[in-house]
């Protein structure tokens, strides 16, 4: 029986709360105050955990207007046991949800209260290029003590979060999750909903992180290969093992470089909580929960499992998908994936992220009642990298669509057979793609870089030495990501949504702000901008866009011609 029941046979909203709904701290007249006209200001001033688990979706008579008071400042933590100084956004980590509806008008004015630049980025939203929030592309940064207002249109539904683009502000703390509720009825039936942001901190400044990679690349892995392993493999075959070192030594790196930074110097959270305070989501008897899933880390992948449950994917960075049962997904640095679950009445259950690199993990709870701990799962075993990774994520899985499938006939309502670990090419758009022309234009991106001296590249090229793409309103482009490092790079593209071409029906390719390229691995995508400006497109994982591995992306308006 599918988690998700067919629109047809649910057509009204279902009923939808936020984390913990029991211990709300305020009354909805208290916690937003009513503006003249068809609008609301919401301000923050409450203790984070339970803010975070506060804020509501909008009811019925939804104003046209929303408007939020946003502070970024410094603030004390003590993730690792060691007293510490982030930056957060209204005192909190993860910052204040945000909740929108499609079609509403934002007003959002943002503090800097720092003594240093900042800014925020709405990662995945359709907003104008000057209201993207990246300094040197489409304004020129907060200045401290400065208000800076951010005016758009919330354009679509879904998933997504919002984070600093200034310095190493994100890995400090600035970041925290958005969601847009749709203008009609929601296509994923769901009775309560929790938002899962997931992230890594560290208590080193961002720069001494750096400064260390730049060192050592592998600086940060504690689990490179002994002189023990050495000598055990010539016993076992000496030729292969020779051959196999001297490869990875003409390239500098190791078959145990899995993560650039890990848990030598990470401590992991979820919602802004470790392991060890074990965050805990509420449901009641027979609900079917909504779990939105963010990874706001600034270098972790994690792979993520509820150990007895099923869980069935329902929308990924955003964008409603085909629902898909699987029982774990991998989740890149800015991606976002909704999946619905069952939970059943009397037993808890361990959302558990464990890093690509297996150096940590982080855990939280679903319960029906506070303070109940369910059991943590074992490390998976540690993967390790190979020379022919190419392709690994775009495996085509049994139950991909057959591309000459009558998408229609499918129907909505049954996810596919359960498969293990979610892949690219299990997505298929919900719904199909507005342009489905065929591209006339081609963009190379050949991911590039050096592990040893650790800088990062597009085409061989550092941003600051690179020529921006130029593209033009309404053209239709092409995407060849080519990887030619051993590394994953999940490519976030500013302003558009990326249709990853993945074997589904071309029409039904998925929508992504960012997708994630395997080592040594292609991937195309199609796209269509439709707002002019200057536009970023990077690698999400911090360290390499610091060293390099941005471009500007610079769309001109339409060409119009003028009949006489």
């Amino acid at each position: 029986m599918s988690n998700v029941p067919d629109r047809a046979l649910d057509p009204t909203p279902t009923p939808r709360f936020m984390t913990n709904p029991p211990t709300l701290p305020l009354g909805r007249r208290d916690f937003i105050r009513v503006a003249v006209g068809l609008s609301v200001t919401t301000r923050f001033g409450l203790h984070p955990q339970r803010l975070f688990a506060a804020v509501a979706p909008f009811g019925e008579g939804t104003p046209a207007r929303v408007e939020y008071d946003l502070v970024i400042g410094k603030l004390g933590v003590g993730f690792s046991g060691k007293s510490a100084v982030a930056r957060a956004i209204n005192d909190m980590i993860p910052g204040p949800l945000l909740r929108l509806r499609e079609g509403q008008e934002v007003v959002v004015r943002v503090t800097n209260g720092l003594s240093e630049d900042t800014s925020l980025h709405w990662h995945g939203l359709l907003v104008p290029a000057d209201m993207d929030g990246v300094p040197g592309f489409s304004f020129d940064g907060i200045k401290p003590g400065e208000t800076f207002t951010y005016r758009f249109t919330a354009r679509q539904a879904g998933t997504y979060w919002y984070h600093s683009h200034s310095g190493g502000q994100e890995q400090l703390g600035v970041y925290a999750p958005l969601i847009i509720d749709p203008a009609g009825v929601d296509p994923v039936a769901y009775d309560r909903e929790h938002v899962i942001v997931l992230s890594d901190w560290s208590d080193e400044d961002p720069m001494h992180v750096l400064r260390n990679l730049k060192g050592d690349g592998a600086y940060y892995n504690y689990g490179r290969r002994t002189l023990g392993q050495f000598v055990r493999g010539l016993s076992e075959d000496a030729g292969q093992t020779v051959s196999d070192r001297l490869m990875w030594g003409r390239m500098r790196m190791d078959p145990t470089d899995i993560a650039d930074v890990t848990g030598a110097t990470y401590t992991y959270l979820l919602n802004g909580k470790t392991a060890s305070e074990n965050w805990t989501g509420l449901f009641s008897r027979g609900e079917r929960v909504r779990l939105r899933f963010i990874n706001a880390a600034a270098m972790s992948y994690f792979d993520v499992k509820i150990p007895g449950l099923v869980m069935t994917v329902v929308q990924a960075d955003g964008q409603d998908v085909e629902p898909v049962r699987v029982d774990e997904f991998r989740i890149a640095v800015a991606e976002t994936y909704d999946v619905v679950v069952q939970p059943e009445a009397g037993s808890a259950y361990s959302i558990f992220a464990q890093s690509l690199d297996r150096s940590g993990f982080v855990r939280g709870t679903l319960a029906e009642v506070e303070g109940v701990e369910a059991d943590i799962p074992p490390f998976d075993e540690r993967p390790l990298r190979t020379m022919s990774m190419e392709g690994h994520d775009m495996s085509m899985p049994q139950n991909a669509m057959d591309p000459d499938m009558d998408h229609d006939a499918m129907g909505h309502s049954e996810p596919s057979a359960t498969v293990r670990r979610l892949t690219l090419a299990d997505l298929v758009a919900l719904e199909p793609n507005e342009d489905r022309r065929e591209p006339t234009r081609d963009v190379h991106l050949r991911l590039t870089g050096d592990m040893e001296r650790y800088f990062w590249t597009i085409n061989d090229n550092k941003l600051s030495k690179a020529d921006p793409i130029r593209l033009t309103v309404g053209e239709r482009v092409r995407l060849l990501f080519v990887n030619e490092t051993m590394m994953e790079h999940p490519m976030h593209l500013h302003g558009v949504f990326m249709e990853i071409q993945n074997g589904a029906h071309p029409a039904f390719a998925p929508r992504k702000h960012t997708v994630s390229v395997p080592p040594n691995g292609t991937v195309e995508a199609h796209l269509t901008f439709d707002e002019p400006g200057a536009w970023a497109f990077h690698c999400h994982l911090l360290y390499h866009m610091m060293t390099g591995m941005s471009v500007r992306v610079e769309v001109a308006p339409a060409v119009t011609t003028e009949s006489g």
